[in-house]
């Protein structure tokens, strides 16, 4: 368990209710600030397969890299890896806020290691994600109606969770995103 100054800020949420968006939209919103960190995920797409800005890697160098203990998290989901390299520890003993799109099914173990997590779980309505899924143009019929099932499947709760329904427009979920983000993880 690591003890730390900062605190790790993870969000969660089905695949198309605008993650990437909202951290965007914070990203830009502090990008004066230092207090802030938004690790980048190694990812087993290409890089030039749209989306959030990531660091592409195939399978067998994810293998190798997992195999080697170069990750702080990791998850499979959608037939594609995710890491979170371990970077970010140093951040944290300097007392920022860390900010990362992960899977929920990471949280448990992120808590068990940083006491300091916070989650904010971003939640959307089914027929709001399925138009954002189909607005994106990455997945097939059958992957959006998979991820539609698969968003309302998870239940989470928890200590230092708090939800956020992102049904509103992008500006407006954009501006009570990062409100909500400097209440529960302010600054010191």
């Amino acid at each position: 368990m690591m003890s730390a100054k900062g605190k790790l800020l993870l969000i969660v949420g089905p695949s198309g209710a605008g993650k990437d968006t909202l951290i965007d939209g914070l990203r830009s919103a502090v990008r004066e600030d230092d207090g802030f960190v938004f690790p980048v995920r190694l990812i087993t797409r290409s890089a030039d397969a749209g989306g959030e800005a990531h660091l592409a890697v195939t399978t067998k160098q994810f293998e190798q890299m997992q195999a080697a203990g170069r990750f702080a998290f990791h998850w499979h989901a959608h037939d594609l890896s995710y890491a979170i390299p371990p970077s970010f520890d140093d951040d944290l003993e300097k007392g920022r806020v860390v900010v990362i799109n992960v899977s929920r099914a990471i949280i448990e173990e992120a808590r068990r290691r940083y006491p300091q997590t916070r989650v904010i779980n971003v939640t959307i309505k089914p027929e709001i994600l399925e138009q954002r899924l189909r607005d994106r143009g990455r997945e097939s019929e059958a992957e959006i109606q998979e991820r539609i099932e698969r968003s309302q499947m998870f239940d989470l709760d928890g200590e230092n969770m708090t939800e956020f329904a992102n049904n509103l427009s992008i500006e407006e979920g954009r501006e009570e995103f990062v409100s909500l983000v400097r209440e529960i993880a302010p600054r010191e």
